[in-house]
């Protein structure tokens, strides 16, 4: 190349790069400006927005979109606001897309609105209902659509699923486009394989085994018989109980150091098991040392409560017995009459020799005042309805264990799905609001039952009842069972406060139709009512009154019949007085294991009518829990029925035989026809059971249970008289074994019984069947 032919060169690429130089800084320049605030590039005759245009809206208003923007006419185009502008339209949710550009003086929005929700339907859910799960999910018809929203509910709906042990589940959400920028959400479901628990393993326990502590939990293993349960399913709620019932248990059984480590669940690769994993450490265990009481209140001894300690030294600490001393003792002080006391539990754990030393510590709580009784919640139960079930009331001194009786009330009424008690501070510091929230569950009833016993031969049951009539907590029922040998329509109602007081009153309308052939050689009909009303008289002592008034009518009595059975056919008017006192002492009036009950009734007929007797009637049932699983059980009767100047009729007397004496039939014992064996009935009577629930060993789901009984009774007349009547006496026994079946179609007992002692008239029976259900 020549040398002019190099400085040509040289000096073109001189002036391309003193171009692009002018370039770079004219951008440079002009990014300066931009970055400035807009008052000063006004001052310096910058760009400024002249307009702002919107594009793309239907349903959002244009002037909507404006207001979300941070730059307004007249302002710079200032590029911080305008890309906080764009943020701020894509956080409101109505835009799919956004974007902004400069059209000389004009800032132009340009919008893709999201798309309306015309309706949500689910697709593939069988276990799960639409309702359900419409429920659950975030999005619903006439909303906007998102996808993040989307996303949300795809994943509640998911872990909705995974709660109920479906952990393979897929969701897929699908859109189909409409007219007018709409949608119809569909939520594809694939369910998947229940998710089952296959093994459930425990490490660190030396003391009890993994057997024992496998009926701790409420998590269950998978197993064939498990069919109508989903504890057989993973549900992390239920493993987090399951932590609590293990220290529950051990803290009961006097490891005070116990500690949950890790409860771990691990999920197949297929996704259909878990293998779940308790790590404990049990640590040492524990028993009662020195237990004391020390009372800190004014005119007032430890002695005075101190007999209200169920604590023995030398026994395993119990922390459940702990708590229940706390609430024993506030009682007792409460009874007392100070209002304001607050219990303690001062522990001294000696770690080296196993020994837990207690002392109670009582003293005076801050004096604080019931303000106000909120009640939430109700939707059909009247607030008095529950407010009467309070042992406090506006301006009462507080008082902790009062109110925890006022829940169990409540609770008791079984008006209710959830009962939430909460105490909150006043509008003082010495007064106190108490908030108690409720969920009502339904409590009509109707049922249609089927079902056989021994007594009755195979029986049918229709009834509908509510037990919480327009609200008033008041109870109606109607009930109509038919079966072999009985048939009965019953009316009844009870206010349980009547006149505003804690009296329970009601009335009974019913008919009974019985067949007695097989027994006695005779048919009943008995028509009539009863008024009744009871009350409390102390917190376990009740007592009850009754009239009724029934006629009943003894017909069909075959030629061969006995001739006691044919002198008492024809029409009969019962115009009768009861009262009943009872006291009971169990822990449960349902599945008592613990405590006692004893009742006295006493029935007098005469105030018109063709019946004139007394009859005084005495029962009691003791319980007693032996070990876990081993309950025992003593019952007994006795009665005394007399005629006031007249016999007593054939359907006034008592009749011993079948439940209340196994091993003998309906009727079977007692004063007989020996000619027609025919039962005639007994004027005095008695009968005891001495009965053990076993343990069988199978799982505790299965609702089996074993028992070993021993009946014995007797029943006579006072006076003994008549041709070919045999009444002497004497003693029946008889013993056997049986099983409890709580099925899942009913409640099924089957009993074997011999007779040990009996008379030679007697009649007997080896197996007793009942079984029965409602639906």
């Amino acid at each position: 190349m020549s040398i002019g032919a190099y400085k040509q060169k040289v000096t073109a690429v001189g002036a391309n790069v003193q171009t692009i130089s002018m370039k770079f800084l004219t951008i440079l320049t002009l990014a300066a400006v931009l970055m400035l605030p807009s008052s000063y590039v006004q001052a310096q005759g910058a760009p400024v927005i002249a307009a702002i245009a919107v594009e793309g809206a239907q349903r959002v208003d244009a002037e909507t979109v404006r207001s979300y923007l941070t730059v307004r006419e007249g302002d710079a185009f200032d590029p911080v606001r305008i890309d906080r502008s764009l943020k701020a339209l894509f956080s409101t949710g109505l835009f799919s897309d956004v974007s902004l550009r400069r059209e000389g003086e004009t800032l132009v929005i340009i919008v893709v609105e999201n798309p309306v929700i015309n309706r949500i339907a689910f697709e593939g859910n069988n276990r799960l209902k639409d309702e359900d799960l419409s429920a659950e999910v975030g999005l619903k018809a006439r909303m906007i659509y998102t996808r993040s929203k989307v996303q949300n509910d795809v994943d509640r709906i998911q872990t909705y699923y995974q709660k109920s042990g479906r952990f393979s589940v897929t969701v897929e959400p699908k859109l189909i486009q409409l007219p007018q920028n709409r949608v119809d959400l569909v939520f594809e479901i694939d369910e998947g394989k229940l998710t089952e628990v296959q093994n459930i393993r425990f490490v660190g326990n030396r003391v009890f085994d993994d057997g024992d502590l496998q009926e701790v939990v409420r998590t269950r293993e998978t197993r064939w018989y498990r069919f109508l349960s989903s504890d057989d399913t993973y549900d992390p709620d239920r493993i987090t109980f399951d932590r609590e019932l293990l220290r529950r248990f051990y803290l009961k059984n006097g490891y005070a150091d116990f500690k949950v480590l890790s409860a771990i669940a691990e999920l197949t690769p297929s996704r259909d098991q878990f293998f779940i994993t308790f790590t404990v450490e049990e640590g040492r265990r524990y028993k009662f040392g020195d237990v004391t009481v020390e009372a800190n209140l004014r005119d007032m001894k430890a002695e005075d409560v101190a007999e209200n300690l169920k604590i023995e030294t030398g026994e395993w600490y119990d922390a459940t017995v702990v708590d229940q001393s706390v609430e024993d003792l506030t009682d007792a002080v409460g009874n007392l009459g100070y209002a304001f006391v607050d219990v303690r539990p001062n522990v001294d754990r000696n770690a080296e020799d196993g020994i837990i030393n207690l002392a109670f510590e009582i003293k005076e709580g801050p004096r604080v005042f019931v303000e106000r009784i909120n009640v939430t919640g109700n939707v059909r139960t009247l607030d008095e309805v529950i407010r009467r079930e309070f042992d406090v009331v506006e301006g009462d001194a507080f008082n902790a264990a009062k109110l925890r009786k006022s829940i169990t009330r409540i609770e008791n009424l079984n008006f209710f799905e959830r009962v939430d008690v909460k105490q909150v501070p006043g509008s003082a510091s010495d007064k106190a609001v108490v908030n108690v929230d409720v969920e009502e569950k339904s409590t009509g009833s109707l049922s249609i039952g089927a079902g056989y016993s021994s007594s009755d031969g195979a029986l049918a049951e229709f009834g509908i009842r509510e037990r919480n009539l327009l609200g008033r907590g008041q109870d109606l029922a109607l009930n109509l069972s038919v079966s072999q040998r009985k048939s009965q329509i019953d009316l009844s109602f009870t206010e349980p406060h009547f006149l505003n007081r804690d009296i329970a009153a009601g009335f009974d309308i019913f008919s009974t139709e019985t067949d007695n052939q097989s027994e006695s050689s005779y048919d009943t009909k008995t028509t009539g009512f009863g008024l009744r009303f009871g009350y409390p008289i102390s917190a376990n002592l009740r007592q009850g009154w009754r009239y009724t008034l029934k006629t009943s009518k003894i017909s069909n009595i075959p030629d061969d019949a006995s001739i006691y059975v044919a002198d008492q056919a024809g029409d009969k008017t019962l115009s009768e007085v009861s009262h009943t006192l009872s006291y009971d002492r169990r822990n449960s009036k349902v599945r008592p294991t613990e405590g006692y009950l004893v009742s006295m009734t006493n029935d007098l007929s005469g105030l018109g009518g063709d019946s004139r007797y007394i009859r005084n009637t005495f029962r009691s049932r003791y319980y007693y829990k032996i070990a876990d699983g081993w309950i025992s059980s003593l019952r007994g009767k006795t009665g005394l029925v007399t005629g006031l100047g007249e016999d007593v009729g054939l359907l006034d007397r008592y009749y011993v035989g079948g439940d209340d004496l196994r091993g003998f039939a309906n009727t079977g014992i007692g004063p007989r026809d020996t000619s027609t064996s025919d039962a005639l009935g007994g004027e005095f009577m008695y009968a005891g059971t001495a009965e053990v629930s076993v343990p069988l060993g199978l799982p505790k789901e299965l609702g089996i249970t074993g028992k070993v009984f021993t009946d014995f009774g007797s029943l006579m007349t006072v006076n003994p008289s008549g041709t070919n009547v045999s009444d002497d006496g004497t003693i029946r026994s008889s013993a056997g074994v049986g099983l409890t079946w709580v099925s899942p179609v009913g409640p099924i007992n089957i009993d074997f019984a011999q007779a040990i002692t009996k008379a030679s008239y007697d009649q007997t029976e080896v197996m007793r069947f009942n079984f029965g259900t409602k639906f």
